[in-house]
């Protein structure tokens, strides 16, 4: 039997119980073994019955005093006294009638469980049983237990895993061997062994530690080969030209920070190669990315190459259409803008796209629709990606395609990503950090409102309309929902324009109204004809109304960390002090995650909050967290992280095959697939 084998291949495995297993996404024996534990409860010391103490223990005797009965309709109870050389203990079960027959007189026994009060007396209450003469699984030992589903046990799954771990034969060798010694791993098959029966917590720590070396290992070769791959790429150089970028900076109405000067001299040092530039610039909201993306794109337009700026959607688009007409005006290049979005009519989209193709259009901005087969490139140098944080594989293949090169990339994000993150998922890519926000930049003033000061609330709001702001209101959902217990923006527009804010002017804004619609709503916001717009996450990245003074996000329970600071960097961007409200959907205490928001404004130390708190999904997607399948790994050892690349690195300098290890060849094709998310 090996690991490719169905599940139903071991015994006792039935269709019921397949179906059971399917839901966990345990198809196969492979996915049985990779199912692994979720946390481990210690029954390892085996306790006399004179020293038991209150709380989780595993005792070793023979059975007295055995009795089972019905104690009212539907309750059956099964008592009995277990006894060791050193006394007698009680133990019950419930609702498990077959146990009194199947307990054998004269056999020892391992018993494990929860010692604690019931009833008025102390008993190990619905215990695990297993007979002393054979190798326990369920006690007197560290015991896993694993992610269940309904009518599936911890219980079961543990004793599928321990028929498959006697029948299955695991690889030993699935790193090199010389890499296994040089980064003192356990070999594969005994770590996937002790991870799911451990023989001591030393050994477990052991496990951990090869298993999520295997899994940070493969994203790190497949980052590093990816920027191999790019080397071989040739770019479109880009002339750093000094009196520009200082005619530029002086025409800016403000001052750039130290941050945005180092990284557009980084940028600019980037492009002036051959080699394509990959770089993601990281800044937290407010910190001045588009002022820097703008730098890249004059350099990239005075060289007489074409830039394509790709905005996550056309709300986005617009508006950034808008900011670098603007901020380019300065130069002469205000006309070298051009918008290509899904909303234009037939023929305006025709202008654009001949305008691409005959290099009239400049800088071109759109959604990812900009590089679609329609879209031809005159001298395409440079992509700026906003809010996607990866430009792909197959991406650069289909431009190469068209322009004969590769452009430089810059990705922007808005989310703070922890330096360990960013140096396993990005590790193709160079990195620049804005830390420092542009002067004038207001402190927002975050406020957690219990459901009981809701008028309150809005009597605030109606002073701030008054005194002359605007203000978002962020739901979760756009219609209510009969699954989900939270507030949507139809409601709550409907609610506020008949009800506490009916004297105000009300706009509704969601992703399902047509791009029009959309462009109308925030056209009328940015003009002051709306007081308050209610909306979805819509407005979430880059939306940029300096008059918006307030922030309201109902249920806030059900947002990210990262996703709130990043709904919350949607006001504070004028001179006015300004404010976010997190009204929360119940009395309850609010959780970790909301109170370190209402306290702190720093952007990185929130992103690593939210990476303890909900994994690396949080930090860079909500529908592509899916995709970062690490089990085991803990994203804050910088330790293990540095150790894998630098693994990584002898591994391609040592020229081995990476197809003689299967499982890791797998693995390395599942990272490049998540490297090259878009």
């Amino acid at each position: 039997m090996n690991v490719s084998d169905p599940v139903v291949s071991l015994t006792g495995v039935g269709p019921a119980l397949e179906a059971k297993l399917a839901q966990l996404s345990i198809v196969s024996i492979g996915d049985l073994l990779m199912h692994w534990p979720r946390k481990y409860e210690d029954y390892s010391s085996v306790t006399l019955a004179t020293n038991i103490q209150p709380g989780l223990v595993t005792l070793c005797g023979w059975f007295e005093q055995i009795s089972s009965r019905y104690v009212r309709r539907g309750m059956h109870v099964t008592q009995a006294v277990l006894r060791d050389a050193s006394g007698a203990v009680n133990v019950v079960w419930f609702n498990q009638p077959y146990r009194a027959a199947a307990i054998k007189p004269g056999k020892t026994y391992y018993v494990a469980g929860e010692y604690k009060l019931q009833s008025g007396r102390f008993a190990v209450l619905s215990p695990a049983l297993e007979q002393a003469d054979s190798l326990p699984l369920h006690s007197a030992r560290i015991v896993p237990i694993y992610r269940e589903t309904k009518g599936l046990t911890s219980k079961q799954i543990r004793e599928l895993v321990g028929q498959a771990l006697e029948r299955v034969a695991l690889p030993s060798i699935t790193l090199p061997q010389w890499l296994t010694a040089e980064a003192k791993l356990l070999p594969h098959d005994v770590a996937t062994k002790e991870l799911h029966f451990p023989t001591s917590a030393e050994q477990l720590n052991l496990a951990r530690r090869r298993m999520a070396f295997e899994e940070v290992f493969a994203l790190s070769l497949a980052s590093q080969l990816i920027r191999r791959e790019q080397r071989l790429e040739k770019a479109l150089p880009v002339p750093f030209k000094p009196p520009l970028a200082k005619r530029f900076v002086e025409s800016l109405p403000f001052t750039l920070t130290n941050d945005q000067r180092a990284a557009a001299w980084q940028i600019y040092q980037d492009m002036a190669k051959d080699q394509p530039m990959n770089r993601l610039l990281e800044g937290d909201v407010g910190s001045g990315k588009t002022a820097v993306a703008a730098m890249a794109a004059l350099m990239a337009l005075a060289a007489g190459h074409q830039v394509a700026y790709l905005a996550p959607t056309e709300l986005l688009a617009r508006q950034q259409a808008d900011s670098l007409t603007k901020l380019l005006a300065t130069q002469g290049y205000d006309h070298a803008v051009t918008l290509l979005v899904g909303s234009l009519k037939p023929a305006q989209k025709k202008r654009a796209q001949d305008a691409a193709k005959s290099g009239q259009a400049g800088l071109v901005v759109g959604t990812h629709a900009l590089l679609q087969e329609k879209v031809d490139w005159h001298r395409l140098g440079l992509i700026i990606v906003d809010e996607q944080h990866r430009f792909g594989v197959a991406q650069r293949q289909a431009l190469m395609k068209k322009a004969g090169h590769m452009p430089h990339v810059l990705s922007l994000t808005a989310t703070p990503i922890p330096r360990s993150l960013a140096l396993t998922l990005y590790g193709e890519l160079d990195l620049s950090l804005l830390k420092t926000k542009p002067a004038g930049r207001q402190t927002i003033i975050t406020e957690l409102v219990s459901p009981n000061s809701t008028q309150k609330l809005y009597d605030t709001l109606l002073q701030q309309i008054d005194a002359g702001g605007q203000v978002y209101v962020v739901c979760p959902l756009i219609t209510d929902s009969t699954l989900l217990q939270a507030e949507s923006a139809e409601a709550v527009y409907d609610k506020l324009r008949k009800g506490p804010l009916k004297s105000a002017r009300i706009g509704l804004l969601h992703g399902k109204l047509k791009a029009v619609d959309k462009q109308a709503v925030m056209a009328d916001f940015v003009a002051g004809k709306l007081d308050v717009i209610v909306s979805t996450t819509v407005i979430e990245v880059g939306v940029d109304v300096p008059n918006a003074t307030t922030m309201v996000i109902m249920s806030p329970e059900r947002f990210g960390l990262a996703q709130l600071h990043q709904l919350r960097g949607r006001v504070g961007r004028g001179i006015v002090q300004s404010y976010c409200y997190l009204l929360l959907s119940d009395s309850k205490a609010p959780s970790r995650r909301l109170r370190a928001l209402e306290s702190s404004s720093d952007g990185f130390r929130l992103s690593e909050l939210d990476l303890e708190i909900r994994g690396p999904g949080a930090i860079y997607g909500y529908a592509q967290h899916g995709a970062l399948d690490l089990r085991l790994a803990n994203l804050s050892d910088t330790a293990l992280i540095a150790l894998a690349q630098k693994m990584a690195t002898k591994f391609i300098e040592k020229k081995e095959v990476l197809l003689q290890y299967e499982s890791l060849a797998a693995n390395v094709r599942a990272a490049q697939a998540v490297t090259n998310l878009n």
